[in-house]
């Protein structure tokens, strides 16, 4: 069965992301901007641990009121949001995606 991968990059500004996709190549999720390679390898292991509890997600709504959803630590800290949907059925899911592929050990380092 394919599974999803993370795609860990170094933005134009120094900054490290990365980018959950589905085993289409699709990204179901994106991180924020961290300060260290270190730092993101860190939010990679905070979504592999917390993808798979469905209490941790939120569905929000966008200004102009498209749905998107993001993923919660422990803390309440947010680590990955996902794109904008067309509706909230898109967008559950896009989450049931995450919750399926989150977990994966494969992550793909692309900042050299």
């Amino acid at each position: 069965m394919a599974t999803g991968y993370y795609e860990l990059k170094k933005a134009k500004n120094g900054q490290y992301h990365f980018n959950l996709k589905a085993s289409n190549g699709e990204i179901i999720l994106s991180s924020e901007m961290y300060g260290s390679k270190a730092s993101a390898e860190n939010g990679i292991k905070s979504v592999q641990t917390n993808s798979s509890e469905e209490g941790r997600y939120e569905l929000k709504h966008s200004s102009s009121n498209q749905p998107y959803f993001v993923l919660k630590a422990t803390n309440h800290q947010v680590i990955g949001i996902s794109e904008m949907y067309s509706s909230e059925s898109a967008a559950k899911k896009g989450l049931q995606s995450v919750l399926k592929n989150g977990a994966s050990t494969d992550v793909r380092d692309l900042t050299s």
